[in-house]
């Protein structure tokens, strides 16, 4: 059952748009050109398959196939801060290509997605012993 009203084709603009700013953008874009490479093939590959993670958010088909948080712990150059800066972006993109409406569900989701992603690396990457850290 879908969570909240919004269409593929919503989606997978967002997702487009906003993966065009990443790939340009000073601080994330080098991060995500090294881990997926220039090869526009692999890119409609990632493009598609977060499309997919954001239809399965919004309750539209369940055919994602993933593990955000071990995908993000395993890309060493990923640090938690990187995350503020990804939503900073994810909400410009979401309120210039979507409805007020759903661009807020959107952000929404967002939060607290990268909240947990940032917290889980985080977390994850702490010193051994060290009390656990929370961005």
């Amino acid at each position: 059952m879908q969570r909240f009203d919004i269409t593929t084709e919503e989606i997978d603009r967002l997702v487009r748009v906003f993966y065009e700013h990443i790939r340009v953008h000073e601080v994330l874009g080098p991060i995500f050109n090294r881990a997926i490479g220039t090869d526009e093939l692999a890119w409609q590959h990632h493009e598609n398959k977060i499309a997919s993670f954001w239809r399965n958010v919004a309750g539209i088909d369940r055919a994602y196939q993933g593990t955000p948080m071990v995908t993000h712990m395993q890309n060493t150059e990923i640090q938690p801060e990187h995350f503020q800066i990804w939503l900073a972006l994810f909400h410009e993109v979401a309120d210039e290509v979507l409805p007020p409406d759903r661009a807020h569900i959107m952000r929404s989701y967002a939060d607290r997605i990268g909240k947990g992603l940032a917290n889980g690396v985080a977390i994850g990457r702490r010193k051994k012993g060290a009390p656990p850290v929370f961005v």
